[in-house]
């Protein structure tokens, strides 16, 4: 597995020379010319939607975690912020619109993307609809989609970790 930081830089950007290391997994730096450069945790947003006693499950289209249980959302834009983020995913994802979110936690996570490692930071929202929504899926990334009631989430077949974690975080606080 890759660092994403693996070979961003062979020389200094600034300088053009070789003596930029990286430090920590996440900074550049160049002894030279004291260019720094830091690349940091992308971050990504994810809804649970829930209806009565269930909750959405989408599941992915595509790697990492292809066929795999997984919650609605993606990565936030330069410009977005959360809930904005939130919001257009689930337009672009499952053709639905909500921005009345609540958030509920965020949890550190790795996303394994054409054999390179990226750090990312999930934050999870919730939204309580009425109904159930009509849901058109986009197709080149959500494979299905399903309400499922909360005792029954099948959390051990979600792709990613923080998002197993929130679920069941979720799950937990409902029940009490």
């Amino acid at each position: 597995m890759l660092s994403p930081c693996h070979d961003i830089f062979r020389h200094c950007p600034n300088c053009q020379s070789a003596t930029i290391t990286l430090i920590d997994g996440a900074r550049f730096y160049c002894t030279d010319c004291q260019f720094t450069y830091f690349h940091n945790t992308a971050t990504a947003v994810a809804a649970i939607i829930v209806v009565d006693d269930e909750i959405l499950l989408t599941k992915r289209g595509n790697a990492p975690g292809k066929g795999q249980l997984d919650l609605p959302g993606g990565f936030v834009d330069h410009g977005e912020s959360l809930e904005q983020a939130l919001s257009r995913e689930i337009l672009e994802e499952l053709d639905i619109h909500i921005e009345n979110w609540q958030y509920f936690t965020s949890q550190p996570n790795q996303y394994l993307y054409k054999n390179i490692n990226y750090h990312t930071c999930d934050t999870i929202f919730v939204a309580t609809l009425a109904h159930k929504p009509i849901l058109k899926l986009q197709k080149n990334e959500i494979a299905g989609a399903e309400f499922w009631p909360l005792h029954q989430v099948p959390s051990g077949k979600i792709a990613f970790a923080s998002l197993r974690t929130a679920v069941e975080q979720f799950i937990a606080q409902t029940a009490r």
